[in-house]
């Protein structure tokens, strides 16, 4: 995997953290303005990093990305391999 993607990656995991983050907090805080509009700021950024990773590296989520033909959700190190990994 180069350089470019794992850093994508790196941002993408980063930017779902938040989300994560946000959310639960947003479950027992519903009325917090600030943090409803930080999670939606979250929710675009994360939109915007899927589609990047999309254009130039293939499908990062089988969900919610188009393939093309024939099916490519893979076509690089598998999850539990050591290259698909990395620190943050």
């Amino acid at each position: 995997m180069n350089n470019d993607a794992m850093n994508l990656k790196r941002e993408i995991a980063g930017t779902h953290m938040m989300l994560e983050e946000l959310q639960l907090y947003l479950n027992t805080h519903p009325n917090d303005r600030n943090a409803l509009a930080k999670r939606n700021a979250f929710v675009k950024q994360m939109k915007i990093l899927n589609d990047e990773y999309n254009k130039n590296f293939g499908m990062i989520n089988q969900d919610a990305s188009l393939s093309t033909y024939p099916w490519q959700w893979i076509d690089g190190p598998w999850p539990w391999e050591y290259e698909a990994n990395f620190e943050i």
